[in-house]
């Protein structure tokens, strides 16, 4: 089966009317079930009959993780509690996770949202999905699961770890879709070269997400395995995978509009910015019965575009998330995100995308050190050479940064992989 993109080509005008009429219906719902937001609204000076046209949403109030956290657990569901069907979190190591709640309609929609995905990546009937995000509290694994089962090709519901076994796996299911972290989509290259398997794989795409990513990661991700790599976007707390997807022309994530209204604000000034400009990604839900999140701040670093694709889609697309500004690291009054480094890294060559980035405090000093790992079959053979390649490091790092560091070469496989989200940061100031 391959789908057809009705809804993602519907004119604009058709889709903003079904918009508008979906989020009043939203506001309404929220006002009436969720003293929460009831409270937030009446706070605001907003009542549900204010919102008449789209451009009304900015006068409603924002939420974000804490007031989750704040009303942990049930609090923000908008249905009764029996009719939700499923319960997920956020993967925080620390306090209260962040709970988020599914009906039976919410998951039919989402199995749809991510079927659109899966199309738009080239997956058909006769594919086999390979889907190696974790299952469980984590929405990443049963979101590709039910959507792979909604578009009707086979799914192989591997999970994480064991990485050895899923590369057999792969290879005698005759895997053709693969979908997991980009971190370790890279992880599963290196064990399918260990273990004999390089070029005898049928695998043709690759759905990631889940983490920050860059360009030059989807062309080592692309090269390593000889497939073609595609973005998803999502947060547990709006639904999980399936918010947003590429389609093969590039230019950006298709926004699923019909049940995600995005907005691109300015995290200081909190007001709108034009399409184009960067700032911080806000979500309201106009589709979810359990937790219709209203004004959701992702704390993600993206742009809006609303010109039509070359695909002949016509909903909004929104550009890559290589940042989150909870990501982001203050380094002696320096802005860092992990994503510069690795774009840096992968700039220079000569090693393996693989690093870690090390912050300390000495002398009430930040400290910033990079391990960067070098690949398998690397030979310097001289001092100078390795003093060359760690000075060309040094130098693409600062020109990025705008400050110096500390970069260690550490040999092959000597950090640890990742078989869900990559750890790349250890902050010893906390």
């Amino acid at each position: 089966m391959v789908r057809t993109p009705q809804v993602e080509c519907a004119p604009r005008t058709a889709i903003q009317q079904q918009q508008l009429q979906r989020l009043q219906a939203t506001v309404e719902r929220v006002f009436t079930n969720v003293p929460f937001f009831a409270e937030k609204m009446k706070d605001a000076g907003v009542k549900p009959a204010d919102i008449r046209t789209l451009a009304d949403l900015k006068n409603l109030p924002f939420t974000t993780k804490q007031d989750l956290r704040d009303t942990y657990p049930f609090g923000l569901f908008a249905c009764p509690k029996d009719d939700v069907v499923r319960l997920h979190a956020t993967s925080g190591t620390t306090g209260k996770p962040a709970v988020v709640g599914v009906t039976r309609n919410d998951i039919a929609f989402w199995s749809e949202l991510v079927a659109r995905a899966l199309s738009a990546a080239g997956v058909t009937t006769g594919d086999t999905l390979h889907v190696a995000y974790g299952y469980g509290l984590f929405t990443g694994g049963l979101g590709l699961h039910y959507g792979g089962e909604a578009l009707g090709c086979r799914v192989v519901p591997i999970s994480s770890g064991n990485t050895q076994k899923q590369v057999m796996l792969m290879h005698d299911f005759g895997a053709t879709a693969l979908a997991c972290t980009p971190s370790y989509a890279l992880h599963l290259a290196e064990v399918i070269n260990d273990m004999g398997y390089a070029g005898k794989m049928q695998l043709k795409c690759g759905i990631f997400g889940a983490e920050p990513w860059t360009e030059a990661m989807r062309e080592t991700i692309e090269k390593s395995l000889n497939i073609k790599a595609f973005d998803i976007y999502g947060t547990a707390e709006l639904i999980g995978p399936g918010v947003a997807f590429e389609c093969p022309h590039g230019g950006g994530l298709h926004i699923n509009e019909d049940h995600f209204l995005p907005e691109i604000i300015d995290p200081d000034t909190l007001e709108a910015v034009p399409d184009g400009e960067e700032g911080e990604l806000v979500f309201t839900c106009i589709t979810k019965e359990a937790l219709p999140l209203i004004r959701y701040r992702t704390r993600d670093i993206s742009a809006l575009y609303t010109e039509a694709c070359p695909c002949g889609r016509t909903i909004a697309r929104m550009r890559r998330v290589r940042d989150r500004s909870d990501d982001m690291l203050i380094i002696r009054g320096v802005n860092v995100y992990p994503s510069q480094i690795e774009s840096a890294l992968l700039g220079v060559g000569q090693t393996a995308p693989h690093f870690q980035i090390i912050v300390d405090r000495k002398n009430n000093t930040d400290t910033l050190e990079i391990l960067v790992e070098m690949p398998e079959n690397t030979v310097l053979d001289t001092v100078g050479q390795i003093e060359n390649l760690r000075a060309r490091i040094d130098g693409a790092l600062e020109t990025t940064l705008g400050l110096s560091c500390v970069v260690k070469l550490v040999g092959p496989r000597s950090i640890q992989r990742s078989e869900g989200k990559a750890v790349r940061v250890v902050d010893k100031r906390k």
